[in-house]
């Protein structure tokens, strides 16, 4: 029998807290938002309901745990609530960016499983740490709710062993788990088994699913599993980001480190934060900026974009070879979903791949809430956005977990 329930998604953040609740029976969400700035003066929550005004307010949360209480309170409340009290919420789903070696599914959490994700923090230094607290958060607030973690990485444990290996003593590997791993898993197993379901079919299909946000990655998706990914033994590696600088020469981190003095864990931060396009343009980060820069003439704000369209264009071409075909490319996130003329800029020259872009519907589709088909239509390869929902996955993972362990 199935069982409804209510999984509340939690997505942390060193000092935010974004979440969403899940009626899992009709697929459907009930209410999401963010609390902001934790542990920061001016710290609020910003909550939005269908078919409600938004609930904005300021409220004192000294760490996440406040943040989840503030959480519970808001979605309890008469006032700006959807739920009578925190029994109907009957399990909660995180997301975490980096499962190492250890986790090649969700998993339900124990204490074996969160000392292994404390084993995991130098793999995704910007994000784990931040997911710890999240987690003990969500315990400390809501005891006996059953916790479940879903890994970016896990989509990824499919590649092939020459893949994932890198070029460097095999004991290394043994001793570190120095491997690819790969990240935004959740997103691309969503929108790779979107476009199966637009092919009719996921056997025999051949698919590369291009995740570009703020952090972004490119995988290779054959018959449903990966093969190939972009991001690496970190989510550093790679495409170009908004402050990660991707695939650099490897020679270049200990030239910048003698000549600049830097310490490993400084030139760990240099390389996260302050390279990317940030770091080429001087400007931003956020590709919104870049593209009025880049109408305004700025030309350093335009080598930042096609050092990007240029690396995504490699992407395209090679996993294609290693697919030994194509049947289809997929933008998503926020710069994928949004951004047409780095869409168009990726894909131009591919016609010999039988890649043709619909400039007009290119250029119409921005926040879409639907998949669209923005290549013509005498492409030979159909090109999509489709907005990711990596939150639907983690709640139905969650909903999965929780019921298995209850049989």
């Amino acid at each position: 029998m199935v069982i409804t329930m209510m999984v509340l998604v939690v997505n942390a953040g060193s000092s935010s807290l974004k979440y969403q609740l899940f009626d899992i029976e009709h697929e459907c969400v009930v209410a999401k938002g963010i609390c902001e700035r934790i542990g920061m003066d001016e710290s609020c929550i910003k909550h939005k309901m269908p078919e409600r005004d938004d609930y904005i307010a300021e409220v004192p949360m000294k760490d996440h745990t406040d943040a989840v209480r503030v959480l519970i309170s808001t979605l309890t409340s008469p006032e700006t609530g959807c739920i009578a009290d925190m029994s109907e919420i009957e399990a909660v789903g995180h997301r975490v960016v980096h499962g190492g070696s250890y986790f090649s599914e969700s998993v339900f959490v124990t204490d074996d499983v969160l000392a292994k994700l404390e084993l995991c923090r130098d793999l995704a230094p910007l994000h784990t740490g931040a997911h710890l607290m999240g987690i003990h958060g969500c315990i400390a607030a809501m005891p006996g709710v059953p916790q479940v973690l879903v890994f970016d990485t896990a989509f990824h444990q499919t590649m092939p062993d020459y893949a994932w290996m890198y070029p460097i003593p095999y004991e290394l590997y043994e001793k570190y788990s120095i491997r690819r791993y790969g990240a935004h898993g959740t997103s691309h197993r969503f929108v790779a088994g979107e476009m199966c379901k637009i092919l009719g079919r996921t056997e025999g299909t051949k698919i590369i699913t291009c995740h570009l946000g703020n952090g972004s990655s490119i995988s290779a998706v054959k018959d449903g599993k990966v093969i190939d990914t972009s991001m690496g033994f970190t989510p550093l590696d790679g495409l170009e980001m908004g402050t990660r600088c991707g695939s650099i020469d490897p020679a270049i981190v200990t030239f910048i480190m003698e000549h600049e003095g830097y310490t490993p864990s400084e030139m760990s931060d240099f390389m996260n934060k302050e390279c990317g396009l940030l770091g080429v343009s001087g400007l931003s980060s956020d590709c919104r900026d870049l593209g009025d820069a880049i109408l305004a003439g700025h030309k350093r704000a335009k080598l930042a974009e096609d050092i990007l369209t240029y690396q995504i264009k490699k992407y395209i071409g090679s996993y294609a070879a290693a697919m030994g075909g194509l049947d289809a490319v997929v933008f998503t996130a926020g710069i994928g979903e949004n951004r047409d003329e780095i869409r168009a800029a990726a894909c131009e020259g591919l016609e010999f791949l039988g890649i043709k872009i619909d400039p007009v519907v290119n250029e119409q589709t921005h926040q879409q809430s639907n998949n669209v088909r923005i290549s013509t239509d005498d492409s030979k390869i159909p090109v999509y956005v489709i907005p990711t929902n990596e939150e639907y996955v983690i709640a139905n993972d969650t909903d999965r977990i929780v019921h298995s362990m209850k049989k």
